[in-house]
C-alpha cells in the first residue's frame, strides 16, 4: 500500500470513528479494514506474520492453524514466540501443528500418548481419555452400575457437576457437610448419612488440597461401598504422599482452561487401578460400541479431542513447575496479608486457607470473610480497583432449586452454608507478578482498614 492510499483510508476511517462511541471497537474497525486476513498464499512469501495480544486471545491457536495450513502447502515455515512464562507455550504450537497436519482429531496417538503421561503422573495403572470433567464423573458412575434406586454420597459445598452427574443415572444424591479447615467433605458426616441403598462415597479434592482419604476409605471398606474421586482441581495433589485419583476405585480430572492443567476448550481424564473396568470405561466412551458399531451396553460420547491432547502434554511436563509456583503465590499472599493483621483477633477480618497433610496445588486460593455482606463488598472494591475474584460457590447444592424434591433445607448443612457465605477466591496463577500479587493484598488490607 502506497502513503497516499493509507493516508486517504486513513482519513475515511477518522471520520468513521467519529460515528462509533466505543473507541475500542472504531479502532478494530479501522484495523480490520486496513489489514485484512488473507488466504495463506500457494507461492512463497518471506514476509513474516505477527500476532499481538493479552493472554487468552486465541494468539497460539491461531498461529499453529497458520502454521499447519503453510506446511501442507509445502512451506517451511518457522514460529517464534516470546511468550517465556506460560508452561509449553513453544511445544504447545508445535503440537497443535502436528494434529493438524495429521487430520486425526478424535481419539488416536495424541490420546494414548497422554493417557500414558497421565497414568505415570497419577501414580494410577490406567488412565482413560474423556470429553469434559463431568463426563468423566458420569462415564465412572456408569461404569460401576450405579443408577436408579441407588443413593450417592457427596458434598454439598462444590461444584454443581459432582451431584449433578449422581443424579443423571437416576441415583439419588445424599449431602454431606464440609470441615471449616479444609473446605472438604466430613467424614463424620459421611458416615452418618450411609444407608442400605447406599453405593458410592464422591469426595471432592477442593481448590486444590485432598479431601481427608484415610477415614474416607476406611469407612467405605467397612461398608462395602466404591469410592470415586471428584478431583477436577487437584491434579498434583497428594495426601500423606499419594496422589489424587490414586486412592479410591476410579479419579476423575477436568482439563477445562481454567484447571492447573488446563486445555484450549474441555477435557477430561478417568484414572482407575482395575484393568476390567479400565477397559469398560473406554468402552461407555464410544457409546459402548466394541468393535465399533457393536453395541453391548448404552454408553456415551465421550471422547476426547486429539487437539486437546497435544495442548495438554507440554504442560504436563511442567505442572509441578507451575504448581509450585502457585503454592508460592498462595505463600505470598498468606504473609502479606498476615502481616496486615488482617488475621488477627478472635473475630479477624479474614480466615486464611488451612494446608492440611496434603500437597495443596492452590486450583484456586479462597479466603473466608465474616459474613456474606463484607464478602460481596469486598468484591465489589477488588472489581473497582481491576482486581478479578469469584465465590466458588455461592448456593451449596442441597439448597439449589433443582434439587428441591430432595427436601433440603436451610440448617440442615450448616458449615457447608456458612462458607459460601464467607468464601471468596483470589488470582492466584503461576504467571503473576510479585508486583501484582502485592497489589492485590493491598487491595485487600485498604478495603478492610478503611471500612
Amino acid at each position: 500500500m502506497t502513503p497516499g492510499a493509507y493516508s486517504a483510508t486513513s482519513t475515511a476511517h477518522a471520520a468513521a470513528m467519529k460515528v462509533v462511541r466505543d473507541p475500542a471497537v472504531a479502532l478494530a474497525s479501522a484495523m480490520d479494514a486496513e489489514f485484512t486476513f488473507q488466504p495463506v498464499p500457494s507461492t512463497r512469501d518471506s514476509r513474516p506474520l505477527m500476532l499481538i495480544g493479552p493472554p487468552g486471545g486465541g494468539k497460539t491457536l491461531t498461529t499453529a492453524k497458520l502454521a499447519a495450513r503453510g506446511v501442507m502447502a509445502g512451506h517451511s515455515v518457522g514460529v517464534v514466540t516470546t511468550d517465556a512464562k506460560r508452561a509449553g507455550a513453544i511445544e504447545q504450537l508445535a503440537a497443535f501443528t502436528r494434529v493438524l497436519k495429521s487430520g486425526y482429531f478424535i481419539l488416536g496417538p495424541e490420546v494414548e500418548a497422554l493417557e500414558k503421561e497421565c497414568a505415570e503422573y497419577c501414580q494410577a495403572e490406567h488412565a482413560i481419555g474423556v470429553s469434559s470433567g463431568t463426563d468423566a464423573l458420569l462415564v465412572a458412575l456408569m461404569a460401576l452400575g450405579i443408577g436408579e434406586g441407588d443413593e450417592v454420597i457427596c458434598p454439598s459445598f462444590t461444584f454443581f457437576a459432582t451431584a449433578g452427574c449422581i443424579s443423571r443415572t437416576g441415583a439419588r444424591p445424599v449431602f454431606v457437610d464440609s470441615l471449616e479447615s479444609s473446605f472438604n467433605c466430613d467424614p463424620e458426616d459421611i458416615e452418618r448419612k450411609i444407608t442400605p441403598r447406599t453405593r458410592a462415597i464422591i469426595p471432592v479434592h477442593l481448590y486444590g488440597c485432598c479431601a481427608d482419604m484415610d477415614p474416607i476409605m476406611e469407612i467405605a471398606e467397612r461398608h462395602g461401598l466404591a469410592v470415586i474421586e471428584d478431583a477436577a482441581q487437584a491434579i498434583g495433589s497428594e495426601y500423606n504422599g499419594r496422589r489424587a485419583g490414586s486412592m479410591g476405585e476410579i479419579g476423575c480430572f477436568s482439563f477445562f482452561p481454567t484447571k492447573n492443567l488446563g486445555a484450549c476448550g474441555d477435557g477430561g481424564l478417568v484414572t482407575c487401578r482395575d484393568a476390567e473396568l479400565a477397559e469398560k470405561i473406554r468402552v461407555l466412551r464410544v457409546h459402548g460400541g466394541a468393535p465399533k458399531y457393536y453395541h453391548g451396553v448404552i454408553g456415551g460420547n465421550f471422547r476426547l479431542d486429539a487437539l486437546q491432547a497435544a495442548l495438554i502434554r507440554p504442560r504436563l511436563s511442567r505442572l509441578d513447575e507451575s504448581s509450585q509456583q502457585r503454592a508460592e503465590n498462595a505463600a505470598a499472599y498468606t504473609r502479606l496479608l498476615t502481616e496486615a493483621g488482617l488475621t488477627e483477633g478472635p473475630e479477624p477480618a479474614l480466615r486464611l486457607p488451612e494446608t492440611p497433610t496434603s500437597r495443596h496445588i492452590y486450583n484456586q486460593y479462597t479466603l473466608r470473610c465474616n459474613d456474606p455482606e463484607s464478602r460481596d463488598a469486598l468484591r465489589e472494591f477488588l472489581a473497582e480497583n481491576q482486581v478479578a475474584s469469584e465465590i466458588y460457590y455461592p448456593i451449596p447444592l442441597h439448597l439449589q432449586k433443582c434439587f428441591s424434591s430432595l427436601e433440603g433445607k436451610t440448617g440442615d448443612l450448616p458449615i457447608a452454608e456458612k462458607l459460601a457465605g464467607e468464601v471468596i477466591s483470589i488470582p492466584v496463577f503461576a504467571e503473576l507478578e510479585e508486583e501484582e500479587l502485592c497489589y492485590v493484598a493491598d487491595r485487600i488490607e485498604a478495603f478492610f482498614k478503611t471500612s
